[in-house]
């Protein structure tokens, strides 16, 4: 893992989503699941649904990581992808009844980010190890 960038930041986000998906759960207890307006976690509105999905991010993501560079490198740039979309879309969305994941400018940003740094690594490191599976 310590040779390939893809599986190390796979493994890291993974395990912050994982982190992020349970401790929203103990702030988001009492509001409804696809809930417009969540509760913060730090700066980030969240709601039970949007926990879920961060729970499923951060499993796919740590699994892929711990597993191999092929997976890793697959990973992180579908759910770069992924993200991207949901940065893009969600600069429309607080304030909707369409936000059913409740998010905030805060988390949009932290979308963006997060797809910045997937796609970047995903779609550019590990090419020779990649090309010798394939």
């Amino acid at each position: 893992m310590r040779t390939s960038p893809n599986r190390l930041l796979a493994t890291v986000f993974g395990a912050v989503y994982l982190v992020v998906g349970i401790w929203g759960f103990f702030v988001t207890s009492g509001i409804g699941f696809f809930a417009t307006e969540g509760r913060n976690v730090i700066v980030f509105e969240v709601n039970p649904l949007h926990n879920i999905i961060h729970l499923a991010i951060g499993a796919a993501l740590l699994l892929a990581g711990l597993s191999n560079v092929r997976a890793a490198k697959a990973m992180n740039s579908t759910v770069g992808a992924v993200y991207l979309l949901v940065g893009i879309v969600g600069l429309f969305l607080p304030g909707t009844a369409l936000n059913i994941i409740a998010l905030n400018g805060a988390g949009n940003v932290l979308h963006l980010g997060s797809a910045f740094v997937l796609l970047a690594v995903g779609l550019s490191q590990d090419r020779a190890v990649a090309a010798r599976i394939a």
